[in-house]
């Protein structure tokens, strides 16, 4: 199994304005819910979102990161408040 730095770095190598804008993320492992928590934050608004393990398996693997980059991204617009 990977440990949390190196999910941490395979997002911020999908989205590597991540740090650069602002935002800062965090990710640890909920063994209570079996699943990853990435934390991103931004000034005052902040959110949390479970990364499914097999999900962010995948992505490490190298197979697919398509789930873990859409899930990434919505969650950079929310807290730029481009949704509503």
């Amino acid at each position: 199994m990977y440990t949390e730095k190196e999910l941490c770095g395979k997002i911020t190598s999908i989205y590597p304005d991540i740090g650069t804008c602002g935002i800062d993320i965090k990710v640890d492992f909920n063994a209570t819910e079996k699943t990853w928590m990435v934390h991103l934050k931004k000034g005052s608004h902040s959110l949390d979102h479970f990364l499914e393990v097999m999900d962010a398996d995948s992505c490490m693997e190298g197979r697919q990161c398509v789930a873990l980059g859409l899930e990434i991204a919505q969650m950079r617009k929310n807290i730029e408040g481009d949704q509503f």
